[in-house]
């Protein structure tokens, strides 16, 4: 009796192994790039714009006059400046950088859960999730 249970928890194992699927999906969250732009200093200045201001500010400056643009961008050193100082060190252009990408991961999360949230109740339940994600019908 002890045989034909090993066999079957045997094939069982067998066909579960055979049963996984043959892609493998990513698991690393890995952070976003500055810029969707080439980072090409001899071409344009289009990739250091979008990690220094964020895509959606940079699209704004690009519809700007050039004295209504170094006024803003006068506006944004201000803030850069932490130390008031007059001059923005290495280490302020970073933070204001992280702050920036920050600033657009918390704003693609809320994109990403209103389109998720199906119903519109402030949560997102499992069905809600598999039909946003997956396509799934509820």
């Amino acid at each position: 009796m002890r045989f034909p249970r090993l066999l079957l928890c045997l094939g069982v194992w067998v066909l579960c192994g055979s049963a996984k699927p043959t892609e493998r999906k990513e698991r690393v969250v890995r952070e976003a790039p500055l810029s969707t732009r080439e980072h090409d200093d001899a071409q344009s200045f289009d990739y250091d714009h979008d990690a220094f201001l964020g895509a959606d500010e940079a699209k704004s400056f690009d519809q700007l006059t050039p004295e209504e643009s170094k006024e803003r961008l006068g506006k944004i050193v201000g803030k850069i400046d932490e130390d008031g100082d007059g001059f923005v060190t290495v280490e302020e252009l970073k933070a204001w950088i992280k702050f920036a990408q920050k600033r657009w991961i918390y704003e693609d999360v809320e994109r990403q859960w209103k389109g998720h949230d199906l119903n519109e109740d402030g949560l997102v339940s499992w069905e809600e999730y598999k039909n946003a994600t997956y396509g799934y019908i509820l």
